[in-house]
């Protein structure tokens, strides 16, 4: 039992880096929406929280991904100089975003459910 979480964490790692990946790629890509990298960067939180929480159900996760995906779009509203600097950096922006559109939340939700489904499939498999 101990191995087969092991083994699925290592999964999830491994789909954070290849959803890293292709995230910063997609942003090169002029054809691509700008929201293919919201939908990526949710993808990514989701995998992330899947480490954290292997034995969650998979639709708690998902939940857990649209609440903290939501929560960083919106902090974006907030002017503070010192989170507007730390935002100005490159793993700032990359983790905090730059400015809220109502657009990303789409491509959240979009992202969320896309990976949700793919997981389930996945671990169905297990």
């Amino acid at each position: 039992m101990r191995h087969y979480w092991s083994r699925k964490r290592v999964c999830y790692l491994i789909a954070i880096a290849v959803l890293v990946v292709l995230g910063l790629g997609s942003r090169r890509i002029e054809w691509l929406p700008d929201q293919a990298g919201d939908m990526l960067w949710t993808m990514m939180v989701f995998c992330c929280w899947r480490i954290l929480l292997a034995h969650a159900d998979l639709k708690r996760v998902a939940i857990i991904t649209l609440i903290f995906s939501f929560a960083i779009e919106f902090q974006q509203l907030i002017r503070w100089d010192w989170l507007v600097s730390l935002r100005s950096t490159t793993l700032g922006h990359l983790v905090l975003g730059q400015g809220f559109l109502w657009t990303d939340l789409i491509a959240y939700i979009i992202g969320t459910l896309i990976i949700y489904l793919l997981a389930k499939a996945a671990e169905r498999r297990e």
